[in-house]
């Protein structure tokens, strides 16, 4: 099959059992995106952490500094001049008791939910609804807040959010194939910075445990956490 034949010349371009730093592993990742579409670009981190306990989770927001390469639909729960801010700012849907039915009902066209303070038992109504599909605002990411449309605009401007998942997993999207090599290593240190400042002081033994990089439908590159630091340093 072709798509069986490109995946293995990916394959064939890197040693998969090789550990390489960050520049090497994003040089990488460029050669083997080799469809028709604009692949993204993910990280992968295996953090030694254990997320059943809560001094262990970690969760945030980073700042992508050449943006996510993706366009987000943001929803804002709010109402009076906030609802208005945030329709100013470039919120896709904007509104309070109207919106949260539409939401009750499944239509939830949208990517990223933010919501004012005193609008949290409204949407806390939504938990069923919002929390499988990691839509729940949250203090935490910066997601529930007074000023909406400060977060309209990060978010928009490429700002994501990360959390680990049950096994201590954290994925992030970085950007796209058609990304510069240097916009793609920018965004990439900027998770791992983030992720090292996130560590929490209940973690014991090593942190970053495993990383790899890897297209939409591309195999995945190792990075060496040991090696994380530019040449130039």
């Amino acid at each position: 099959m072709p798509e069986a034949k490109k995946y293995k010349a990916a394959v064939a371009l890197f040693d998969r059992d090789e550990q390489y730093t960050p520049t090497e592993a994003v040089s990488i990742v460029k050669k083997t995106a080799t469809k028709k579409f604009d692949e993204s670009v993910d990280v992968a981190v295996r953090l030694g952490v254990d997320p059943r306990k809560a001094d262990q989770t970690v969760r945030g927001t980073v700042a992508l500094p050449a943006g996510s390469g993706k366009t987000l639909r943001i929803a804002v729960i709010a109402a009076g001049d906030a609802a208005a801010e945030a329709r100013a700012a470039g919120a896709d849907l904007v509104g309070a008791d109207d919106l949260a039915q539409e939401i009750e009902k499944g239509n939830m066209d949208f990517d990223l939910m933010i919501a004012t303070p005193d609008m949290m038992p409204l949407v806390g109504r939504l938990g069923r609804v919002l929390g499988p599909r990691g839509l729940m605002p949250n203090p935490k990411t910066g997601t529930v807040t007074t000023d909406v449309a400060k977060a309209v605009g990060e978010f928009k401007g490429g700002k994501v959010e990360y959390r680990t998942d049950r096994y201590g997993n954290v994925h992030v999207r970085i950007g796209k194939a058609s990304f510069s090599e240097a916009d793609l290593e920018t965004n990439l240190r900027a998770v791992l910075d983030e992720l090292q400042r996130a560590k929490p002081a209940a973690a014991k033994g090593r942190y970053m445990k495993k990383i790899s990089i890897s297209t939409t439908m591309g195999p995945g590159v190792k990075i060496d956490p040991n090696r994380l630091k530019p040449a130039a340093e």
